[in-house]
This record gives C-alpha cells, structure tokens and sequence, in this order.
C-alpha cells in the first residue's frame, strides 16, 4: 500500500495523533471512515454499471490474464516473430569466399562465417577495416 510497511504505517499513525491532538483526532476518524464508504460504494456502483452495460458477454471473461504486468515483453516479440516461419536452418559461408552482393540468401552477412562450437553455431560478423 503506498510503498509503506506496517512499522512506517504505526509510526504516520502515532505522528499523525500527535500533531492532530486528541481533541480532533475522533471527528478525523468519522471523516475519513465516511471517504472509506463513499470510496467502497462508489466501486460497487461503477461495476455494477460495467457489468449491466457490456451484458453476460462480459462476464465470461478472464480480466487477471489481461492484467499487463504478467506480459513479457521479449515473449511476445519471440512469439510474433516465430508464428508463422519454419525454424530457419543456419547457412554456412566459408570465410574464404566474398559474394559480391551484400547479402547472402540465408540472411548472413557478405564473409560472416559459422563455426560450430560444442555443437551450436556461432555467428561471427564481417569485419571492415576501413569504417570509422
């Protein structure tokens, strides 16, 4: 709640009474008890609206898995890349060989080469001598 814990929360508590007094500290309580209500019933009205407004289609739905903190960002991006390819199969360049175009089919770049360490390619980039 608010970032703070139950000891924070005792100590604002014990402030707060302090700096209130005891002479107003009860008429404080009653109003804030009065917001806590209006706050609670305000809730209840707003979904009782949203539920009688979008009908019995609404009410089959599951809102925690829409919640946008369970979403990984990376899974979704993996996911919508990955849809609809077929898993691509590393091309091998030799080094020795330069295609003249600046890209080879297998979506290498023109001298990127392959070695297979351990059984898994690794992707070595080209490298230009003369870029600043």
């Amino acid at each position: 709640m608010f970032g703070i814990n139950g000891g924070e929360l005792v100590v604002l508590l014990v402030v707060a009474a302090l700096v209130i007094g005891p002479e107003r500290l009860p008429a404080y309580a009653e109003q804030l008890g009065t917001w806590v209500r209006r706050a609670r019933r305000f809730a209840q009205d707003a979904k009782a609206r949203v539920d009688e407004e979008l009908g019995e289609e609404a009410r089959d739905i599951d809102w925690a898995s829409l919640d946008p903190r369970r979403y990984d960002p990376r899974r979704i991006v993996r996911e919508a890349l990955l849809e609809d390819t077929a898993p691509a199969r590393p091309v091998t360049v030799p080094s020795t060989s330069r295609p003249t175009a600046g890209r080879v089919p297998g979506g290498l770049a023109a001298g990127a080469t392959s070695t297979a360490v351990g059984g898994e390619p690794s992707w070595r980039a080209p490298f230009d001598d003369e870029a600043t």
